[in-house]
């Protein structure tokens, strides 16, 4: 019993639950999105389903419906959620100075002045 009591208390399995329930309530706002821009893709078209295209008896319209639906997802994750998220990330906390670090720089340092006291 201790040892399910300590599974189920782990930080990261709760980390896990929390990020699941999340990227579900995610995927359906992106999904809801994708639909929206597709119905828009149709009224402009005048079908936003391509799923009876078939040229020369080829049936490409389900893949050609799922390619476009992708495009427009990967769009929509890109252009409202990474870049935004990139962008605030950058701002709010900026990536360390690139450089050498400071214990480097010290045992540098007292390199430099070992060396010095050789040559003297």
């Amino acid at each position: 019993m201790t040892g399910f009591k300590n599974f189920i208390l782990r930080d990261n399995l709760v980390e896990l639950a929390v990020a699941f329930v999340m990227a579900t309530a995610f995927a359906a706002v992106v999904t809801a999105t994708a639909a929206v821009i597709m119905d828009i893709i149709g009224k402009v078209v005048g079908q936003p389903d391509f799923s009876t295209y078939a040229p020369s008896g080829i049936s490409i319209g389900a893949w050609l419906t799922a390619v476009v639906s992708f495009v427009i997802m990967a769009a929509i994750v890109y252009f409202l959620i990474v870049k935004p998220y990139t962008a605030a990330k950058d701002r709010f906390f900026p990536a360390e100075e690139s450089g050498t670090p400071a214990d480097v720089a010290l045992l540098e340092e007292i390199r430099d002045l070992l060396k010095a006291q050789r040559t003297v």
